[in-house]
């Protein structure tokens, strides 16, 4: 009995040990564990009450907790429980949790999840406002102005009232009319097709006619017998969808349409309501998106007032951000552009004089945060000190004299007090996981909100360094993230994964907690590979002329960056230069197999997801912006597909489907198929049934395990 005992201490004390010992990630950390179990503790969702005391955020999606500036002081405002039980009494339907919320004014706040919204008064403890719209309704809007709630249900644009009285704004049987919901597939920084006047007296929306595009078929295989279901799928090239734009008056109960070639393929962005709500402007795009019109249009007829200036590039525009009205001049407003080459802030008034350039250089303005009461000053973040960083910056509007308003090392995110007086500052960097300081505008530190503890200390982590490489033209510095083995020993050799996007609106690289990237990247460093990404020209955030590279010939400058990559790979004496395999998806499924086909020597295997392979089943809004079209850039279509360099490949190649692909449609990928079929060359495919673009949910463990197996067969 006594060795029995003294055998089980001792095992209790040998477990003691290696629980307190580091541990290795498993997969399923690896896909899920940066934002959930080894995620760094972070505010989340932090507001401003209309007052300069007290700011909000969330805690355990289930409570909105009010701090203050002066004092340590926090108090639980609202609970997920108090709401529910009122939505109950109601017999309404209740929140699952706190989310998406925003303060209306001092006392009432605004709960939206999925089709529910809610108007809750704090004081009072009562709901204001409750309604789910209907199961089938999509692309809510609510207007505090009139509490009135607009949403979509198949094709048509509804609103309902305060009183729960529904009103149908459209009635098209015609399902290619659509109505309200985003258009252009999201291009130009489209993400709602919506857009309620300042008083709520009027509401805009978009309507595309999608008669003339081509219907492409997906195969919804869940059912007894599969079924088809079209999606509208314009390819370059091919006809587009022609959009309008109507604006419906409450009261009169009539929709007008603003005047604008309403059947011509064109494009509207930057859709704004003037203060008035006497004009609304609009920035036209032509097809071949090299000429931009900012247009004023009475909202009471549709008419054009007049253009206010345009902008043309030989090779594309690009019109993002809507205009910004100053609050004390309303005759004023701000336009970001890049038509100096990079992004920066422009003050006009509303006749169309340029009033000056606020911010110029070699950098981009990243978001603009607000200004002060009294507009004397202008708060922005942006790229001044590297593009791996983001900080803020106050800019005097009359001096033009810029101050610095972030310390720390890192990528900030920041929000702007309703005044103008405080920012709630929160960042990270390689060696800080979460930090949330709240500094005053005139650059002084007010306090520690939080510091996040490492979360991964527990974790035997592999070290990653940022690096700086030379473009393949010797001009420009690209940033790269290096990780490398767990276990690395001198004279070793270890193979490398790359991972690659490599196209526009993307950066990948930042110094920011993991460098910019989740823990999957560690995991295989943990399992003996060496893993690197580098942003090459064509990445974003860079400026227009880093990024437009690609123009008319996607793939060709990214692929020569990347390989500059790989020499600076091979330069490393812990790297076997035979064993390099390279691993993206969508541009970098494209990037996969263009590095895989025209470096055939370099690289052993490849993991595409979701490839672009012929830029021609690519769709128009997209695809003719960086490649016109097929008609007009012959060579270039003919220079970057991959179906003819099919017979490059000698690498090992797993390509990866969503078979509900509606973003780069399964033809891509089994056309590849095709080629490499005629060729005699063994390729590996495999397809998710019921996932789109990408895969998500718990199926991404599934292919996270696909991905790393094939690494290991064929590359270890």
């Amino acid at each position: 009995m006594k060795k029995q005992i003294f055998l089980f201490f001792i095992a209790l004390i040998f477990s003691g040990l290696v629980h307190g010992q580091e541990k290795m990630l498993s997969i399923d950390e690896a896909v899920f564990g940066a934002y959930r179990q080894y995620k760094p503790e972070s505010l989340m969702n932090p507001q401003w009450r209309a007052n300069d005391v007290n700011y909000t955020y969330i805690k355990d999606y289930s409570k909105i907790i009010q701090a203050e500036i002066t004092s340590e002081n926090s108090t639980n405002l609202v609970d997920l429980t108090e709401v529910n039980d009122l939505l109950k009494a109601q017999k309404k339907t209740t929140l699952d949790y706190f989310y998406d919320y925003s303060w209306l004014d001092f006392n009432t706040i605004l709960f939206q999840n999925e089709n529910t919204t809610v108007v809750f008064d704090v004081l009072a403890k009562k709901i204001n406002y409750a309604f789910s719209a209907p199961e089938n309704a999509a692309n809510s809007k609510f207007c505090k102005e009139n509490q009135f709630l607009a949403y979509t249900i198949d094709n048509n644009l509804y609103f309902t009232n305060a009183s729960q009285v529904q009103t149908q704004v459209t009635n098209y049987s015609d399902k290619n009319i659509v109505c309200g919901t985003s258009v252009s597939r999201n291009e130009f920084g489209i993400s709602g097709g919506i857009f309620w006047s300042p008083k709520g007296n009027y509401l805009a929306f978009f309507r595309k006619n999608e008669d003339d595009v081509t219907d492409y078929p997906l195969v919804d295989v869940t059912t007894r017998v599969a079924q088809l279901k079209n999606t509208k799928y314009p390819m370059a090239g091919e006809a587009s969808e022609n959009v309008a734009l109507g604006v419906y008056n409450i009261a009169s109960k009539q929709t007008i349409w603003i005047e604008d070639e309403p059947d011509s393929e064109k494009y509207l962005t930057c859709i704004t309501w003037e203060p008035s709500e006497k004009y609304i402007y609009v920035a036209v795009v032509n097809r071949e998106q090299n000429h931009m019109k900012l247009n004023k249009y009475d909202a009471s007829n549709g008419k054009l007032v007049k253009t206010l200036f345009e902008e043309k590039n030989s090779k594309y525009v690009e019109p993002e951000h809507d205009l910004i009205f100053m609050k004390n001049m309303p005759n004023q407003f701000i336009w970001q552009s890049e038509r100096d080459g990079f992004n920066h802030l422009y003050l006009y008034d509303t006749e169309g004089n340029m009033i000056k350039q606020l911010t110029s250089g070699n950098w981009i303005v990243t978001q603009f945060l607000g200004t002060d009461e009294k507009e004397k000053f202008l708060y922005y973040e942006s790229t001044q000190v590297s593009p791996l960083e983001r900080h803020a910056y106050s800019l005097d509007l009359k001096k033009g004299k810029t101050l610095k308003l972030t310390n720390d090392a890192g990528t900030h995110s920041l929000v702007l007090s309703k005044n103008g007086k405080y920012i709630i500052d929160s960042y990270s960097s390689i060696n800080t996981p979460q930090k949330v300081d709240l500094v005053s505008t005139e650059g002084k530190f007010v306090k520690n909100i939080l510091t996040s503890k490492n979360s991964l200390a527990s974790i035997k982590m592999p070290e990653m360094e940022l690096v700086t490489i030379k473009s393949a033209d010797g001009k420009t510095d690209l940033h790269g993230r290096l990780i490398k083995p767990l276990n690395y020993k001198s004279g070793k050799k270890y193979p490398v994964i790359v991972y690659v996007y490599g196209g526009p609106h993307a950066q990948l690289v930042t110094n920011s907690w993991l460098g910019g990237t989740g823990l999957w990247d560690y995991y295989m460093a943990q399992n003996d590979y060496v893993m690197f990404t580098l942003d090459n020209r064509g990445s974003a955030d860079r400026g227009f002329d880093f990024e437009s590279v690609i123009h008319r010939q996607c793939g060709q400058k990214e692929m020569a960056d990347q390989m500059k990559g790989i020499e600076f790979l091979k330069s490393l004496s812990y790297v076997d230069a035979d064993r390099i395999g390279v691993h993206g998806w969508s541009y970098g499924g494209f990037m996969t197999i263009s590095l895989l086909t025209n470096y055939p020597e370099t690289f052993k295997v490849g993991v595409a997801g979701g490839p672009v392979i012929d830029w021609k089943f690519y769709e128009v809004m997209y695809g003719e912006r960086y490649m016109d079209t097929p008609a007009e850039n012959p060579e270039g279509y003919k220079l970057t597909s991959l179906i003819g360099n099919a017979k490059k490949l000698k690498s090992e190649l797993l390509v990866i489907e969503g078979y509900q692909d509606a973003t780069v449609v399964p033809q891509h990928s089994l056309e590849f198929l095709r080629a490499t079929e005629a060729e005699g060359i063994l390729v590996d495919f495999y397809i998710y049934p019921t996932h789109e673009h990408n895969v998500s949910g718990k199926d991404r463990i599934h292919l996270m395990r696909k991905i790393t197996k094939y690494f290991d067969d064929f590359l270890k």
